[in-house]
């Protein structure tokens, strides 16, 4: 149930992320639940693990993590499509 449970807060903090981006993840419900996964190694490193946690993820750290991610993601699926044209 606890992996459940991280499955779901991973997937809202990758909605979330995308929302605040103004930015779709690639691979709906699926790059969601990764870029939350990801994003919260990536805010625990940059961040540590502070603020309010749920389902195994420091939300705050983790939120901006997966932020930094979308961004990062966005960037390079934009110089992705600019060689391809």
């Amino acid at each position: 149930m606890s992996f459940l449970w991280s499955l779901i807060v991973g997937g809202i903090i990758g909605w979330l992320a995308g929302l605040i981006m103004g930015r779709d993840i690639p691979g709906g419900i699926i790059g969601n639940i990764i870029a939350g996964f990801v994003g919260a190694w990536l805010g625990g490193l940059l961040l540590g693990s502070w603020g309010p946690v749920m389902g195994g993820f420091a939300l705050l750290p983790a939120l901006i993590g997966a932020i930094v991610l979308v961004f990062i993601v966005s960037l390079i699926m934009r110089s992705m499509g600019k060689k391809r044209t």
